[in-house]
């Protein structure tokens, strides 16, 4: 989940986030049009999977949330760093 210089979160799944938040931020043509004109991104959540079908299922559990509930997952991860 990246925050969007507006204060807006995205979320999506991606195999090398670094790379990923780079392209968000104009690194090649492959970044989401949402995070275009919402430049730069910065990263305040991420969480590994087993594989891209338990990816896709959490990121869709996690667009469910509403802003609160993400900013609440942003706030665990926080304090629980290990996780």
């Amino acid at each position: 989940m990246v925050r969007c210089a507006d204060g807006s979160l995205y979320t999506g799944i991606a195999r090398d986030v670094e790379r990923r938040i780079a392209e968000h931020n104009g690194a090649g043509r492959a970044g989401a049009r949402y995070t275009r004109s919402r430049r730069p991104v910065t990263l305040v959540y991420s969480e590994g999977a087993a594989d891209r079908a338990a990816a896709s299922r959490r990121e869709h559990a996690i667009k469910q949330l509403t802003r609160e509930g993400k900013l609440a997952l942003v706030a665990l991860k926080r304090r629980r760093p290990d996780r």
